[in-house]
């Protein structure tokens, strides 16, 4: 699809809570979010993965849909960065209870995607742009690192396929210090460009 500015800048009055990609996403958070739970209940290494894809899986869904109906909203971009979080939470703090030996890089990974990723990828709503997808119309760089396609594949999905596949918690370890600092070079980056202000709007006085 072509970028335009329709697809691209933010409609206020498109904007609304639930669209067929919001419900997507509240379905994958709550489906993923139980089958991690009920995991760790169960210690079953199985259920967890299944939760792991089903928030995957879902959040490629969600993101789709908004594209192709054309459903794109702040408040739909804002609460799939807010679920994200939760059901990346789910898996890993499930994990950690499955295996304990990987408690500490879990807890990088976690500080990490959940307060410094959080803040940045919240930051676009300080533009009138839709979602951090379409950063780069305020900053090719920080789009680059963050939000394009490899760097969502390399800041989410190979964390956790590492864990899983070797189990080698000092590896994992070094990926997310290494994540940590890709994000703290990428908040200098932000502060540097600066958060724009709205302006204040002045209240109509009536008699």
């Amino acid at each position: 699809m072509p970028v335009t500015d329709a697809s691209v800048y933010a409609d206020p009055a498109a904007e609304r809570l639930f669209t067929g990609a919001t419900v997507i996403t509240f379905v994958r958070t709550v489906v993923s979010l139980a089958l991690c739970l009920y995991a760790a209940v169960d210690e079953s290494l199985t259920l967890l993965v299944i939760g792991l894809v089903v928030y995957w899986v879902g959040d490629m869904a969600d993101g789709g849909y908004a594209r192709l109906f054309d459903c794109e909203t702040r408040i739909g971009g804002t609460l799939d960065i807010m679920c994200d979080r939760i059901n990346c939470a789910g898996f890993y703090i499930g994990l950690a209870w499955l295996q304990p030996e990987m408690v500490l890089p879990v807890a990088v990974y976690l500080f990490n995607f959940m307060v410094i990723d959080m803040f940045l990828s919240l930051a676009f709503l300080a533009w009138p742009i839709r979602s951090p997808n379409y950063f780069y119309v305020v900053d090719a760089r920080l789009y680059r690192w963050n939000w394009s396609k490899p760097a969502k594949a390399v800041n989410s999905a190979l964390f956790a396929v590492l864990l899983l596949v070797t189990g080698w918690w000092q590896v994992g370890l070094v990926i997310a210090l290494a994540l940590v600092v890709l994000k703290c070079i990428s908040l200098r980056w932000l502060f540097q460009l600066g958060l724009p202000v709205p302006e204040r709007a002045e209240r109509t006085r009536t008699a």
